[in-house]
């Protein structure tokens, strides 16, 4: 056996991957894994949307009353930057399959930075609602190329593991945002959490520019003249890519539905106090994380779509039973139990799913990058105000939706074509 770097790929320690390749001459290179200092620049890249956008959420209040605005104002700068970091992907990702990798990733990190000293400096609402949008258009060129980097350099269950350990330690991030922002508001204030964004988006930049390489060389990239639209079209039409497809956004789904609607289920309904519900959350995320760190390892004798498959029925399993819970008269302490069990499924399905669709459209992997997470933003935008509908006292309705994203995700996920 013979272990190197992925032929195109500068040979560094850091980067790449590390390959097998059999004594025979000719015989095909099996990537085995990518290096660790490149996956946790690319899970960095793709936690720092989640981080700039809850790391400044404790600060509201402050930065209406600096800027002289109401609430519904100030969440505009929330929603700006979460239609911009949609909308970049489909941007990025075609123009990742046109240009290259690592050139529009620096692009996109140095505008990032920018972009996020003008957030820091806005003397108005306005400013800062346009450079939070521009910043979530740069900032998703992290997520759409990190993921399309994975799908360059490693096929099979090396990629499941790869996207399995990204999505685990960049899950991590949105989790310990908001309390870390919670400790930065007095010190530091709003200002000065989206002082850190820049900072951390800074250190983003330096590790593309010293670890990651080009993994899309010219002669695999699509010609000039194909628009984007036909990009997408094609990902469309991939019949295989759809069902993972659908796998990873309602298991998102799933997690949008949870995080918009558990302080109101674990304060109002189960009757946590604040410290309560940031244990309960914790313990949720630690679930998450533990069992995409299980997974990851478990690639070597499961497929992804086994997992996947196994991962989504426990998943409902939950869910169901959180709405029965929900429905009957029961101990509400009962009802963090089937939660836990549903959030923590997540760490099973979202790697795997995105493994699998990224496998059926390698030549095009910007693309269904983009694709991929478009639909996972985008479904998410459409859950998280559902969960609301059924009151702040109320834990039917948040059940329900997690109960019918988790069933249709089922159902897709007996369409999986075996990887």
């Amino acid at each position: 056996m013979r272990r190197g770097c992925v032929p195109g790929v500068p040979r560094r320690w850091w980067t790449g991957a590390v390959t097998e390749t059999s004594a025979g001459a000719g015989a095909p290179a099996r990537i085995s894994a990518i290096r660790w200092p490149l996956l946790l620049v690319l899970a960095s890249l793709a936690a720092l949307a989640p981080v700039a956008t809850d790391l400044y959420l404790p600060g509201f209040p402050e930065l209406g009353a600096e800027l002289g605005v109401e609430a519904s104002a100030v969440q505009l700068t929330l929603t700006s930057f979460l239609v911009g970091l949609a909308f970049g992907q489909l941007l990025m990702g075609p123009l990742s399959d046109r240009r290259g990798r690592r050139g529009p990733l620096i692009v996109s990190a140095s505008v990032c930075v920018a972009a996020g000293v003008v957030c820091a400096l806005a003397p108005t609402l306005p400013v800062l609602v346009l450079a939070r949008l521009v910043q979530g258009f740069a900032g998703a060129g992290g997520m759409v190329i990190g993921r399309a980097i994975i799908a360059d350099v490693v096929t099979g269950r090396a990629a499941a593991r790869a996207f399995t350990l990204m999505i685990t330690v960049g899950g991590v991030a949105p989790v310990l945002a908001p309390l870390v922002g919670g400790l930065l508001a007095d010190p530091i204030g709003w200002r000065g959490m989206l002082w850190t964004v820049v900072v951390l988006c800074a250190a983003m930049l330096v590790g593309v520019l010293l670890v990651i390489p080009e993994t899309h060389p010219a002669e695999a990239r699509r010609p000039a003249d194909v628009s984007a639209l036909d990009g997408v079209r094609t990902v469309l039409r991939t019949r295989a890519f759809r069902g993972p497809l659908a796998v990873f956004a309602l298991s998102f789904g799933v997690m949008m539905a949870y995080i918009s609607s558990s302080p109101f289920v674990y304060q109002n309904v189960v009757g946590l106090d604040e410290v309560g519900y940031g244990l309960a959350f914790g313990v949720n995320a630690a679930g998450l994380i533990g069992l995409g760190w299980v997974a990851s390892h478990l690639v070597d004798r499961w497929s992804p779509r086994s997992m996947v498959r196994t991962a989504v029925a426990v998943q409902l399993v939950g869910t169901v039973t959180f709405l029965v819970l929900a429905l009957a008269d029961v101990p509400a302490w009962l009802l963090p139990l089937p939660i836990f069990v549903a959030v923590a499924s997540n760490g099973a399905i979202m790697g795997n799913s995105a493994a699998l669709a990224m496998a059926e459209v390698r030549p095009v992997a910007g693309t269904g990058s983009a694709v991929l997470g478009f639909a996972q933003f985008g479904l998410g935008a459409l859950v998280a105000p559902l969960v609301g509908l059924g009151g702040e006292s109320s834990a039917v309705v948040p059940a329900l939706v997690m109960t019918v994203a988790s069933a249709c995700g089922f159902l897709a996920s007996r369409r999986l074509h075996p990887g």
